[in-house]
């Protein structure tokens, strides 16, 4: 109840403010707080997280907290839907004008007819999973709004029995902005 009540007012906090000052953040720290925050439970799982190159110099503008949650969430998601054993990998790069931060797993899978419905609020594919493993089934929903808010977008690509890979896509900062490096 008290994971429901903080994802909910996480949730509000970014409908209605979308980004108070935004600032540039680091890719890397971003990248680098949401594996820490997801470590214990992915040990716990026996679920290796790979970081496969982040771009040292990409850089998103916006809200720090909010960036990280939208990852944590992604890394969350994956941990909760892999079997022992499965790896799970990040990366990040710059293209042009926008930063891609992708999260793929070798997991279980979304059904392609629930692909459409996944970033709703409480929607839950694998409804006992994700009781047993203690979702919210708001995750995915804070990770397209935080997108939103930020100027990005959210995208999936998943086949089942195979794996999901989430794409986060931000547009990059103004580059005489100072960064925030975390």
């Amino acid at each position: 109840l008290a994971r429901t009540i903080d994802d909910l007012l996480d949730l509000s906090v970014i409908e209605t403010n979308s980004v108070q000052e935004p600032t540039p953040v680091a890719v890397v720290s971003i990248v680098n707080d949401a594996v820490a925050q997801v470590s214990n439970a992915a040990a716990v799982a026996s679920i290796p997280i790979n970081i496969l190159g982040v771009d040292a110099e990409a850089s998103v503008c916006g809200d720090r907290r909010q960036l990280v949650s939208a990852v944590f969430n992604l890394l969350d998601n994956a941990v909760k839907y892999s079997e022992p054993g499965a790896p799970i990998d990040i990366s990040a790069s710059s293209e042009r004008e926008r930063v891609l931060i992708v999260v793929r797993d070798r997991g279980i899978g979304i059904p392609t007819r629930d692909l459409e419905r996944i970033f709703e609020r409480f929607y839950r594919v694998d409804r006992a999973r994700s009781r047993d493993s203690g979702g919210t089934g708001l995750g995915l929903s804070i990770v397209r709004h935080v997108a939103a808010a930020h100027g990005g977008d959210v995208c999936v690509s998943s086949h089942e029995g195979e794996g999901s890979t989430f794409t986060l896509m931000f547009p990059t900062p103004l580059r005489e902005e100072s960064v925030d490096h975390g």
